[in-house]
């Protein structure tokens, strides 16, 4: 059930048009129909079944469209905002980011305003808390579209989180008092945030960063002021998984909470002995996981596994099987009818991949173990021990290798990179993030009421030390882990290959031999780009001969220019400035590629000067939403209005002839709802940048 839901919710979000309610509901009444009419015809009944959970999923995925309908601004602008305070994040770099739910605008004042922006400042009123309300000067932006076809598009996940723009104080916001009453929903909210927020101050106040920021996320969710240098560590070791409240954090809290009540109430035989304190154990950590779910914050993998461990628990408590793929798909099944966008998203995919796979494997190994008599124990305490030790060491590896291959494929087509040293690095981390740094973790969050939450911070600030010792040394020695483009029927065979090795017990496993072949081959014949160009029309990306990415601007968009290096798995960066024999050469007017390579390349800023390139490049790229002239055949011109409407861009030239042979935008139209905001911004309708208009002075 789950598989089909997230294949309906997928074509859903795929489709090239918004599909409408009218088809989605035939859709679903034909197929109820049909399934029960044919029940007497158990192959046609189980293709009604089928086709009937697709669109369910699929109608899901439009309800939840509907029912968001998020307002997004069209187009940049300066306004005097006023906002009530949703969330505050502290962040390395000193800054803070706000969430704020907008209250007003003036000067001007916006006719159709975003109700939800997430806005930086470079300091708030001291001791700002969720629920106060601020006003100050803001330049708000439209969330940002893919950087290049098929990346991760801010749009969509703005539109769904209720973020209607994003941008930064111009001057310091100031606290200004609101008599309105709080509603009883908006209570709750601030008071959630500001007791993580009160969390994550006390754990710095007793860890100094990095590790201070990292037990924070661990604990209560917190993850913005965690440095930069950091993330990429733990990026590149296949680690960043530590820093997401997912299904480790959530078993190790449930392990240790039900473990401590086990022993509690075994202190006490009377009551141990009349009563089950198993299930007592079971409802103590139900309740505490809850609690868990709470300070992490509205996460996809925190989510799904509080769903899991609600549903083990709760099998204990009715004297069933805890651990089973069945629960792992109430988990999946609940979380796509509820918010089906997750689907497309990384975390959703590599969460459920990775515990599908370490779910099959273990049924896999418990079956294997049934069908082979135990070997004898050893006698010697000694040998117990060894014996303990080298299971320990086996189950680390092979839980490393299942769960750092079946995420694999997910984490090289969301983000172009694989971690070469994952399997080692989490074969060394794991021990100490189990052992030392969460049940600490749960014991700080048990002992920081009654201020005696010091002893377990220290000790989980030595654990955290250790793992990113581990993290700083595996990073150094780890290979490039950029692998390029990963096309999406390389993703689309893969998970089916993977759903078939998890969801079958027999022989019927090997089917999935041929998918994974089929999926190799599919990632051999990819194509990379020759061109990148970004949708503010400012920056381009061409491959030299050489391999490396060749750019426009000295100092380009990080973000946009690294998206753009791991895709083309290019080898390093050339900018106007080096002494390189291919690159751009720059002029007041543009910049033009040369090198021995084709095409030629030119990008210029303004239209008025295009028509003398004409002749002499075979792609121009125009920072200019004004300009309507044309060249010939066969050079292509692609302008700022262009990009406005359609999104950043891709293209291929043929390597026989070096004319343009491909052109691809990152957004189609008609546009889906989460893009139907681009339509509106000035650059879209063909006209030039704002400018405030001079003011006569008065005559004496």
């Amino acid at each position: 059930m789950p598989l089909l839901l997230g294949t309906g919710a997928v074509f859903y979000f795929l489709a090239p048009v918004e599909p409408s309610f009218s088809p989605l509901m035939a859709l679903v009444a034909a197929a109820s129909v049909g399934t029960w009419l044919s029940r007497r015809h158990p192959l046609l009944q189980t293709l009604g079944w089928l086709l009937l959970v697709v669109a369910l999923g699929g109608s899901a995925a439009k309800l939840e469209t509907w029912r968001r309908s998020t307002p997004i601004l069209g187009s940049q602008i300066s306004t005097e905002l006023t906002g009530r305070v949703v969330l505050v994040e502290e962040q390395a770099n000193g800054r803070t980011r706000l969430t704020l739910d907008v209250l007003g605008t003036a000067r001007p004042s916006l006719r159709y305003a975003p109700e939800r922006v997430r806005v930086t400042a470079r300091s708030v009123p001291g001791d700002v808390r969720p629920g106060e309300v601020l006003r100050g000067i803001v330049r708000l932006i439209p969330p940002a579209g893919p950087v290049r076809p098929g990346s991760y598009d801010f749009a969509f996940q703005s539109y769904f989180n209720g973020l209607g723009a994003v941008g930064f104080f111009l001057r310091d916001p100031q606290r200004v008092e609101n008599g309105e009453p709080l509603s009883l929903g908006v209570k709750i909210s601030a008071g959630i945030e500001a007791l993580r927020q009160t969390i994550a101050d006390r754990i710095r106040a007793v860890l100094p960063a990095p590790e201070g920021e990292i037990a924070a996320a661990l604990i209560a969710g917190v993850r913005a002021g965690i440095p930069e240098a950091v993330n990429e560590d733990l990026r590149v070791t296949g680690l960043a998984h530590v820093l997401s409240i997912s299904g480790l954090h959530m078993a190790l809290a449930a392990t240790t909470l039900m473990g401590s009540i086990r022993l509690l109430l075994a202190c006490f035989p009377n009551f141990a002995a009349r009563h089950s304190v198993k299930k007592y154990a079971a409802g103590f950590a139900l309740a505490g996981t809850a609690f868990y779910l709470l300070l992490a914050g509205d996460q996809v993998a925190a989510n799904r596994s509080f769903l899991m461990i609600a549903v083990m628990l709760t099998a204990i408590l009715f004297d069933r099987a805890a651990l089973s793929m069945r629960n792992l798909a109430i988990a999946a099944v609940c979380i796509i009818l509820i918010a089906p966008h997750e689907v497309m998203g990384p975390s959703f995919q590599m969460s459920f991949a990775a515990t599908a796979a370490l779910v099959a494997g273990y049924a896999g190994w418990s079956q294997l173990r049934r069908d082979r008599p135990p070997p004898p124990l050893p006698r010697s305490l000694i040998a117990r021990i060894r014996r303990w030790l080298l299971l320990l060491i086996l189950g680390s590896v092979a839980t490393s290798i299942l769960a750092g291959g079946a995420t694999a494929i997910y984490s090289a087509y969301h983000f172009q990179r694989v971690s070469p040293l994952s399997f080692v690095a989490n074969l060394l981390a794991m021990p100490i993030i189990g052992i030392a740094v969460m049940p600490s973790a749960v014991a700080a969050l048990i002992t920081m009421p009654i201020g005696l939450d010091f002893v377990p911070l220290t000790v989980m600030g030595w654990g955290l030390t250790l793992m990113l010792s581990v993290a700083q040394w595996s990073a150094s020695i780890s290979p490039p882990d950029a692998v390029g483009i990963v096309p999406a029927p390389t993703v689309a065979l893969a998970t089916l290959a993977l759903a078939i090795a998890c969801f079958t017990t027999t022989r019927w496993r090997l089917l999935a031999m041929p998918l994974v072949l089929a999926a190799s081959v599919a990632f051999a014949a990819r194509t990379a780009p020759d061109v990148f160009v970004s949708e503010d029309a400012k920056l381009i990306g061409l491959m030299t001969e050489n391999g490396e990415l060749a750019v426009n601007r000295k100092r380009p968009n990080a973000f946009a220019v690294e998206d753009w290096q791991r895709s083309a798995s290019a080898a390093a960066l050339v900018t106007p400035k080096d002494d390189s024999a291919e690159g751009f050469h720059c002029t007041e007017t543009g910049c033009t590629f040369a090198g021995s390579r084709q095409p030629r390349v030119t990008w210029l800023a303004e239209g008025s000067v295009v028509e003398p390139h004409c002749a002499t490049a075979d792609l121009i790229v125009v920072d200019d939403a004004t300009v309507e002239s044309r060249c010939p055949e066969p050079t292509q011109i692609v302008t700022k209005r262009d990009l406005a409407l359609m999104g950043s861009a891709t293209v291929q030239f043929d390597p026989a002839t070096g004319r343009l042979s491909a052109l691809d935008h990152a957004i189609s139209r008609p546009y889906r709802p989460w893009h139907t905001h681009r339509r509106f911004s000035r650059e879209a309708r063909g006209m030039a940048p704002y400018k405030r208009p001079n003011k006569a002075k008065p005559q004496k």
